[in-house]
């Protein structure tokens, strides 16, 4: 038999026998509630109206004057202290909660109920269990709404073993055919991930109802068994149990994950027959249903005929937007929404604040997190990440590592975040720091994670540690995912290793156009026009539509090999036959591959045509290939275009324009950009470049005399141009930019960066083995016919990558074939 438990709303209204005759002059026309504990306890009329005035202000949400009539009380008695403690726990106030019960000589079931329940309320169920112990000890039993808040509370999987444990109370006090409370295990089984437990729970109930098939439902869509919740709703329809609002949200969930858009149709269709379909709650799983389908006309039509709205409908429908590249919209309805009067602290915080992220909106993105504030919203974890990568994406990362500390729990995603947000800015070293610190803490990566170091690596050209991270990939269990594959043959490809990554994307168990753009990008970055052209045709032979990067790696492999037929076709068939529309990447492209080729008239008819103005990347593009075809008068056009724009991310331009007049031997004009450039502040970017050699970076600038092992770098130089000498190499004194003699100029081309690095690996690793070199800025005409010859000189494969591409140096001849 269960235990009676009265609560602290239960009363006996309005006995004759033991209510005064005359109702006091401070409480006319006010009902008379008497406590049932008041009766078997000594009756104290007082008390009893008191309890009930207090109850009256704590309905109105009056917390201040309740507990000042509370105080006042000369003789309180149990349901007075139980009413306190549940008002400052409907406040959110624990403290007070808790201290008035610590000060309690006597305590009921109701009164430890009531606290658990606030602990529970606030996801400290750690807390709550605690309390639930020290219950016991005091040997107060728990009855059914005991356990079952208790177990509202148990939602995480860190706490299973502790579920666990209540299970067995549960057990052991005989509640194992409550309904409520197997409903409430059922429930934190799913929540903790124990499934398995669940199924057990829910077949061992001797009853069951709607609640109890609900919280199933439930669990199989959240663990993704999406066809075994539509079975068990089929089922609980066979067997007459009515669904409720949470039958039909779990059920569209598993609509969802089962990608079954006519489905969900058939769903809504019964949703409208039962009437369903009116209620807020079901209907914004609807809406969320079409959203996730991407019907974005259905989920604006379905929102616009909802009879009722909330919190949540908007929060679906502006992220709906979001997710649709349509963020003008999304601010408008955010804006819109700022004027109901729905609980500001669920509003889509997190989805503005990615609109922001991703716009690079500090602005808007500071506005939102000032609005998080006043609402305390920003304490919640998801709008906490949320903060870090916006802050980290606006390149704010004081403000982006200040949130990330004081997170109250920092998972897998803020450290990606802020690891994404370094590496994306160029702060590879700074990301890959935190990447170790994350490991330490013993935060485990995901495939975001990998992604994002994972291209540190390769921006750095580290192949060891890029190894190193492959065999971590490998260790945690991501090899087969595709999106870690595919970065890890991005990886290999920057690295120069064009072998592994082919290899490794043919083993790939997985494919989709991540890997294959991958793929056609790492040929394209390796200079081989052939491989790439016939790595797009092989992908959309395997049924997969190319999109806008597939094609930008298509056109920058025609560009730097000289394929300007192909290149050509290629971005015909973009709008023709693929219905993509070229974004101002794709013109670049085009610009680049017909000036490089010297069809200078085609590409400023290009240009004309285009839907947009000629930025920075496309006049720098023309003016580096005026350089190579010495076309001075599209040149100083291309430079005054350059010199008018407000903002130039480098001195490019200007190097540009000086090293024409230099190789031309224009030194005035070379006087007077470099005065220009002096005038606006903009420094030249200073060349360097860097060899790995036993797991350390060793980098070099030009005429560099600070290596501790420069002398003998010196020396294998010397060494080499009397052999390359005799090989009949001549240097290219145009490369030397400066008016000085012709000795010195020759002097200067032999200490070029990437000439010094090449000398370092020479004498540091075994003969025979290749070399890999990075440089920041594009490598000289003069460098590169020298690499040439060395690479025959010493019978080794010497590979380059400058800021455009990879050059593959073997027995005299480079992989670009001198097109570059």
């Amino acid at each position: 038999m269960k235990p009676y438990r009265p609560t602290p709303t239960f009363a006996l209204r309005n006995v004759a026998s033991l209510a005064p005759s005359k109702p006091f002059n401070t409480l006319q026309n006010v009902p008379t509630f008497i406590d049932a504990r008041s009766v078997k306890t000594g009756f104290d009329p007082n008390t009893c109206r008191t309890n009930f005035m207090v109850e009256r202000f704590l309905k109105k949400g009056n917390l201040s004057d309740a507990r000042q009539l509370f105080d006042q009380m000369a003789n309180r008695n149990t349901v007075s202290t139980n009413m306190m403690i549940s008002g400052y726990v409907q406040a959110g106030d624990l403290l007070r909660a808790r201290q008035l019960f610590d000060a309690m000589l006597e305590r009921t079931a109701i009164t430890w109920t009531i606290l658990i329940g606030g602990y529970s309320q606030k996801n400290q169920f750690r807390e709550a269990l605690e309390l639930f112990a020290e219950m016991r000890r005091r040997d107060t039993d728990p009855d059914y709404v005991t356990f079952a808040t208790l177990l509202s509370g148990c939602n995480d999987a860190e706490v299973d073993q502790e579920l666990i444990q209540v299970h067995a109370c549960v057990l052991k006090l005989g509640y194992r055919s409550s309904i409520i409370i197997c409903n409430s295990l059922i429930d934190s089984y799913c929540k903790t991930n124990h499934l398995d437990f669940a199924c057990r729970v829910f077949m061992d109930m001797p009853e069951r109802d709607s609640v109890s098939f609900n919280a199933l439902i439930a669990g199989f869509a959240k663990d993704g068994l999406n066809e075994d919740a539509i079975i068990l709703f089929l089922k609980m329809q066979n067997l007459g149990f009515k669904p409720s609002d949470f039958t039909f949200a779990g059920v569209l969930s598993a609509a969802i994950r089962l990608n079954d858009l006519a489905f969900g149709q058939q769903t809504h269709a019964f949703l409208v027959k039962t009437g369903f379909v009116w209620n807020v709650f079901v209907g914004n799983a609807l809406l969320d249903f079409y959203s996730k389908h991407d019907c974005l006309v259905e989920t604006r039509k379905f929102f616009d005929e909802m009879p009722d709205l909330d919190g949540i409908s908007y929060n679906v429908i502006i992220t709906c937007y979001a997710w649709f590249g349509q963020p003008e919209e999304a601010i408008r309805l955010f804006r819109e929404l700022q004027f109901t009067q729905f609980n500001r602290r669920q509003f889509p915080f997190s989805t503005m604040l990615s609109i922001a992220a991703n716009a690079q909106d500090l602005r808007m993105g500071q506005q939102v997190h000032s609005l998080a504030i006043v609402t305390t919203a920003h304490s919640e974890l998801l709008v906490g990440n949320s903060l870090v990568d916006m802050y980290a994406k606006c390149g704010r990362f004081e403000e982006a590592e200040k949130i990330f500390r004081g997170l109250a729990k920092r998972s897998t995603v803020p450290w990606t975040a802020l690891i994404s947000g370094y590496v994306q800015k160029g702060f590879h070293e700074e990301g890959l720091n935190l990447f170790n610190e994350m490991h330490k803490a013993g935060i485990g990566a995901d495939q975001a994670t990998f992604a994002s170091i994972l291209k540190a690596s390769a921006n750095l050209a580290s192949l060891s540690l890029g190894r190193q991270l492959h065999s971590f990939v490998i260790r945690s269990g991501f090899m087969s995912n595709v999106f870690s594959g595919s970065a890890l043959l991005d990886m290999y490809a920057k690295c120069g290793c064009i072998k592994d990554a082919i290899q490794l994307f043919q083993d790939m168990s997985e494919r989709n156009i991540v890997s294959w753009n991958a793929l056609i990008s790492a040929h394209a970055q390796n200079g081989d026009g052939e491989a790439t052209i016939e790595s797009f045709e092989k992908m959309v032979q395997s049924g997969f539509q190319p999109d806008s990067v597939s094609f930008l790696s298509v056109l920058s492999a025609c560009s730097h090999c000289g394929l300007v037929e192909d290149g050509l076709r290629y971005f015909r068939s973009m709008t023709h036959i693929h219905n993509l529309v070229p974004k101002k990447e794709h013109y670049a492209s085009m610009v680049d591959m017909l000036c490089r080729s010297g069809r200078f008239n085609e590409a400023e008819k290009l240009m004309a045509e285009m839907p947009f103005d000629p930025d920075e990347i496309i006049w720098s593009s023309v003016l580096n290939s005026c350089r190579i075809h010495k076309n001075q008068e599209l040149a100083r056009k291309a430079a005054d275009q350059l010199f008018q724009m407000e903002v130039l991310r480098d001195a490019a331009a200007y190097v540009s324009m000086s090293n024409i007049y230099a190789a031309g031997g224009q030194w005035e004009n070379v006087g007077k950009v470099k005065k220009a450039m002096r005038e606006r502040g903009i420094r030249k970017v200073p060349a360097y470049s860097w060899v790995e050699i036993k797991h350390k970076v060793h980098v070099f600038s030009a005429n560099d005399m600070l290596h501790p092992e420069m002398e003998e770098i010196r020396k294998k130089i010397d060494t080499l141009t009397s052999q390359m000498e005799n090989e009949g190499y001549k240097p290219d004194t145009s490369c030397a930019l400066h008016d000085v003699d012709e000795k010195l100029k020759i002097e200067s081309l032999k200490y070029h960066s990437e000439r010094l690095a090449i000398a370092f690996a020479l004498i540091s690793t075994p003969e025979g083995s290749p070399i890999l070199v990075m440089k920041n800025l594009r490598a000289c005409t003069d460098c590169h016919a020298a690499i040439k010859v060395i690479s025959k000189i010493v019978r080794r494969e010497i590979t380059v990558r400058d800021s455009s591409r990879f050059h593959h140096f073997k027995d005299g001849i480079c992989s670009c074939r001198d097109y570059w």
